[in-house]
């Protein structure tokens, strides 16, 4: 599980997020919406360790990322809207670099690489260097590295950015995956269609501050999630 408790984030005397609070449980995949310059972004890197913040607390699964960011980290796997790798590594050597930084044994690694290369259908440019990749390359083997070490909860800034639509299913077969396993999914999007069709939890967040957030049926009733969107956009 992860619990955000009343968190806050400010920029000097800007208040990027106020006072957000929401869970996320396991087996779920949430989505977290709003406009650019929202807060998504602010939030999600409190989440996994790269910005403090303020006030209030982030759980993730039962360790606090103040307290302990390390064994937080260990727990989760972060892609951001665009990923920055290594461009002059190679695509295996980079995906090897992170595996040792988790510590993942060399028949689990060669098995996972295996298994994620296959679903992004990078195998045959894993021994290319980044810097030849477009950014969807770039993004596939930042998913690929993201998820060698098994994460229990994966947190993604916009992940379908630059992705052609044959790659975009594949995310969607491995959310799907790990859900099933009882892991966590949390995404931001402006692709609400996707976000409505795959999420059982969203969040809508607006100039910093929670507007809503609970299951996809309840923030939407009987209209589409864009259209809600919309109508909170206009209020």
């Amino acid at each position: 599980m992860i619990e955000i408790k009343n968190v806050t984030k400010k920029y000097g005397k800007k208040t990027a997020i106020s006072n957000i609070t929401f869970n996320i449980d396991n087996g779920e995949i949430f989505a977290f919406i709003g406009h650019n310059g929202a807060g998504k972004t602010t939030l999600i890197k409190a989440m996994v360790g790269i910005h403090d913040f303020n006030e209030g607390e982030i759980i993730i699964n039962g360790t606090s990322i103040k307290d302990d960011p390390v064994a937080c980290k260990r727990e989760l796997a972060y892609v951001p809207d665009n990923p920055e790798l290594y461009e002059n590594l190679k695509a295996i050597d980079y995906i090897n670099f992170v595996c040792d930084m988790y510590d993942v044994d060399y028949e689990t690694r060669a098995k996972n690489i295996k298994k994620y290369a296959d679903l992004f259908e990078i195998e045959d440019v894993l021994n290319n260097p980044i810097s030849s990749f477009s950014h969807g390359m770039k993004q596939k083997v930042a998913l690929t590295a993201a998820l060698v070490h098994d994460p229990k909860v994966l947190i993604m800034d916009e992940p379908f950015v630059g992705l052609d639509p044959k790659a975009v299913f594949k995310i969607k077969q491995m959310m799907a995956e790990m859900v099933k396993e009882g892991k966590i999914i949390f995404f931001s999007t402006h692709i609400l269609d996707v976000a409505e069709k795959l999420c059982s939890r969203v969040a809508i967040i607006k100039n910093g501050k929670l507007i809503k957030v609970g299951s996809m049926k309840e923030i939407k009733g009987d209209e589409s999630l864009e259209a809600v969107f919309m109508e909170m956009e206009e209020e």
